[in-house]
Parts: C-alpha cells; sequence; structure tokens
C-alpha cells in the first residue's frame, strides 16, 4: 500500500494552501492574509488519544491541568497503555479524571496493552477505516477520530464537521445566518478536496483560536 500524503510534508501542505487558494474565493483573503502557516503533526498516538479523552467537555486551561496531573502520576510523564491499564483508578480521579473518563482510558489502555489495537498500524490504514476503528473504543466518537487522523497523522483531506470552532468559522466567513449543519458545511466543503484539513486550520485559525476545541460532537465533549 502506498504511504499515505501527510501535511507535515510542506510540499503537500503548500499544494493544499494553493488548491483552496484557487477554489474558495471565501477563504482566499484569509489565506492570503496569513500565507502559508506552519504545521507539524505531532504526538505518540496512544498519547494524543488519552489526551483528547481527558480535554473532552473541558475548556483548554483545564484539560490542560488535568492532562499535567495525570502526566504527573507516571514516571517522566510518560503516558503509557500498561501503566494507565494497572494504575488505581482512585489515583486517576484524585488527579480530575470523571469516573466516564476513567472508563474510557481503561478500555483504551486494556484494548492496546492486550494487543487488540494496534496503534501505530494505523497509519497504514485509509482514513474512514482508521475511523472505524476507534469507534470500537469506549469514547472515542467520530470527532476525536478526526483530530487524530489531523493533528497526529496530518492526513490532507479531513473535514471536522462536528466540531463548533469549523461550524461558527464557516457561518462567519460564508454569511450564513444560522450554525450550519453538516450538509451544509459538506457543501461548501466540495471545492476543498482532496485538502479539506487545510480549509480547516485556516477557519480554526481565521477565529484566533488555538484549534481546536476538543470534543465529539461539538465544543469539547465526548
Amino acid at each position: 500500500m502506498a504511504v499515505a500524503k501527510s501535511l507535515g510534508d510542506p510540499r503537500v501542505f503548500r499544494a493544499g494552501f494553493l488548491h483552496i487558494r484557487d477554489n474558495d474565493p471565501k477563504l482566499r483573503p484569509i489565506l492570503d492574509a496569513m500565507g502559508v502557516i506552519k504545521f507539524k503533526p505531532q504526538g505518540k498516538p496512544f498519547e494524543s488519544l488519552v489526551e483528547s479523552i481527558l480535554s473532552q467537555q473541558l475548556a483548554g486551561s483545564a484539560a490542560d491541568a488535568i492532562i499535567a496531573k495525570v502526566r504527573g502520576l507516571f514516571p517522566g510523564g510518560a503516558l503509557e497503555a500498561g501503566r494507565i491499564r494497572r494504575i488505581d483508578g482512585r489515583r486517576l480521579r484524585a488527579a480530575g479524571v470523571s469516573p466516564q473518563k476513567l472508563t474510557y482510558l481503561k478500555d483504551l489502555s486494556i484494548r492496546v496493552s492486550g494487543k487488540r489495537l494496534d496503534l501505530e498500524a494505523l497509519s497504514s490504514l485509509q482514513d474512514e477505516d482508521i475511523i472505524r476503528t476507534l469507534d470500537e473504543v469506549k469514547g472515542i466518537g467520530p470527532w476525536t477520530a478526526h483530530m487524530f487522523l489531523i493533528f497526529t497523522l496530518g492526513r490532507p483531506d479531513v473535514l471536522p464537521v462536528d466540531d463548533y470552532g469549523i461550524k461558527t468559522s464557516v457561518q462567519r466567513v460564508y454569511g450564513l445566518d444560522v450554525l450550519p449543519k453538516k450538509a451544509a458545511i459538506e457543501k461548501i466543503a466540495k471545492r476543498w478536496h482532496p485538502y479539506s484539513t487545510v480549509a480547516s486550520l485556516y477557519l480554526w485559525h481565521s477565529k484566533d483560536s488555538t484549534p481546536p476545541p476538543a470534543g465529539d460532537g461539538g465544543a469539547r465533549q465526548g
């Protein structure tokens, strides 16, 4: 199977930038004003998913505080499946992890440490196959999977239609009277393919926010 393109390759990102600029007059002024932004996918797959789960339904500062406390429970701050699987749940609760999120973390950790879920192998799969695979884990829905595809794997054609930040930015940039639903965003995004991720990044940046607000189905939800 051919290696999937990644926006971590500056040539791929620039190609996406030029594609969006040429095909979307509404986004063109935003791209011209910002130029080619720096983007680098980062994070280990397991740690990225743990941080996404911990961030659900929380404001950025609160999420960051809990992530720091959870990392502080482990040597070197490393989030590893085996250690999260074995740790007493009461210690995670004391770090601010909700009972529901504790269930999610344990399910993810059990799957990964038990070799039922091979996160490293996900990079060889197509986007939709990755979404389906991750959806089997408790607490991981389309939003978290989309963020994983964008920020961990750097996939170029991801359209996070459930993200509240994308909805509000689309409403503002395209002059819509109401917050757009999935179908409306998908219609606008037809001109973005195969670089929907690039358009999404500029929409997030256009509202002077740190992309993205985390949550499946909306702003910081699970």
